[in-house]
C-alpha cells in the first residue's frame, strides 16, 4: 500500500485538529497550521525535505508569535473560583493587622478571615482598606490598597 504525501500530510491536519478540540490548551493547533502548508507543498510538487522543514517552520513560528495573542482572548472568559477568586479583592481590615503581634483579621462576605500584611513593619489600621495580594492556608496575605 502506497499512501501519498499529501493524504499524510491531511491525516497529520486532522489528528492534530481533533487533538485540539479534545484538549483546547492552543498547542496542537498550530502544528495542524503547519500540516495545511505542507500538504499544499506536496499537492504542488514540492520536495520531502521542503514540505517537512515548512511544517516545522510554519508550526514554530505560528505557536510563538499567534498563540499568546489567542491564550489572552480565548482565557479572558475564565471565571476565577474557589479561593483563586479573592486575590485582589478589596476588603477593610477588622482589627488592627499587625505582624509583629500577629493580629489581623478582615470581613470576606460575612466571615472573618485572619489577615497579615505582606510588609512586616507596618501597621494597618482597622477600617483600612486593603487588597488581597495571596492566600496561605486560612490566611489573606494583604497590602494597605493604594500601595
Amino acid at each position: 500500500m502506497n499512501v501519498s504525501l499529501p493524504i499524510i500530510w491531511l491525516i497529520i491536519t486532522v489528528v492534530m485538529s481533533v487533538i485540539e478540540l479534545m484538549t483546547m490548551g492552543l498547542v496542537t493547533i498550530w502544528f495542524a497550521a503547519g500540516a495545511v502548508v505542507a500538504l499544499l507543498l506536496a499537492l504542488i510538487g514540492a520536495p520531502l525535505w521542503l514540505q517537512v522543514t515548512a511544517f516545522l517552520v510554519v508550526s514554530v513560528v505560528v505557536l510563538v508569535l499567534v498563540r499568546p495573542i489567542a491564550a489572552a482572548h480565548f482565557n479572558n472568559r475564565i471565571k476565577k473560583t474557589n479561593i483563586d477568586a479573592v486575590i485582589g479583592r478589596k476588603l477593610i481590615a477588622k482589627t488592627d493587622i499587625d505582624n509583629l503581634h500577629g493580629t489581623g483579621k478582615v470581613d470576606m462576605d460575612g466571615s472573618t478571615w485572619l489577615a497579615a500584611s505582606n510588609v512586616d513593619n507596618i501597621v494597618i489600621k482597622a477600617g483600612e482598606e486593603v487588597k488581597v495580594v495571596e492566600v496561605r492556608g486560612a490566611k489573606l496575605i494583604v497590602e494597605r490598597e493604594g500601595l
